[in-house]
């Protein structure tokens, strides 16, 4: 018997994926049988896609929100298209795009304008993701200019550090003491102690 499936993806964590997922309940897909990632959409190695993959069988139905939710990657789209609609032989409706409903207009000219609408769209997809890269990068690059630093914050060494270190080494205070009086994570505390040991040397 055939399944209906629903597929989301957004492209980070931050991202919320509420609209997709309420327009897949409504085309019927059950909450069960729809599959998410939160991750980039430049090519298809992602867990979830994947996982969903490996439960697809012929004469299934896929509902994606747009062409973009699949992928932003112009020649991979094509591929996994024509790979679910061809080599497993499932139906895949786009919801926001109705003429890419593999379910309507299987002769020869319906295919033919599904096939265009694909090409059209992904071409859409890829270009968007180039020109939201090059806007970051242009955004970073002015940022910087502004003085802006990227990364996290200096941890600074407390007037004290060598103090601090000595109770350590002598065994006055307990490692997880020292850290808390410095306010470090083990990680830094140990490049600070390197910095400052390197420091002190004749």
């Amino acid at each position: 018997m055939s399944k209906i499936y629903g597929y989301v993806r957004v492209s980070s964590m931050e991202q919320n994926e509420s609209r997709q997922m309420v327009a897949l309940k409504q085309a019927g897909v059950a909450a069960g049988n729809i599959f998410m990632d939160k991750q980039s959409g430049k090519d298809f190695h992602r867990a979830n896609y994947k996982k969903m993959l490996s439960m697809l069988q012929n004469g299934d139905l896929l509902y994606i929100m747009s062409i973009d939710r699949l992928g932003r990657n112009y020649a991979e789209i094509q591929n996994q298209w024509r790979m679910l609609t061809k080599e497993i032989g499932i139906d895949i409706c786009v919801i926001d795009m109705p003429l890419l409903d593999t379910r309507n207009g299987k002769d020869l000219m319906g295919t033919f304008i599904a096939d265009l609408v694909l090409q059209i769209l992904s071409f859409v997809a890829e270009n968007e993701r180039e020109n939201i890269r090059k806007r970051q990068e242009q955004g970073i690059a002015a940022a910087k200019k502004r003085g802006v630093r990227f990364g996290r914050p200096e941890t600074h060494i407390p007037n004290n550090f060598g103090e601090i270190i000595k109770k350590w080494e002598n065994g006055q205070i307990k490692f997880d003491d020292a850290l808390q009086e410095c306010n470090m994570s083990q990680a830094t505390f140990y490049r600070r102690l390197r910095e400052y040991r390197i420091g002190r040397e004749p």
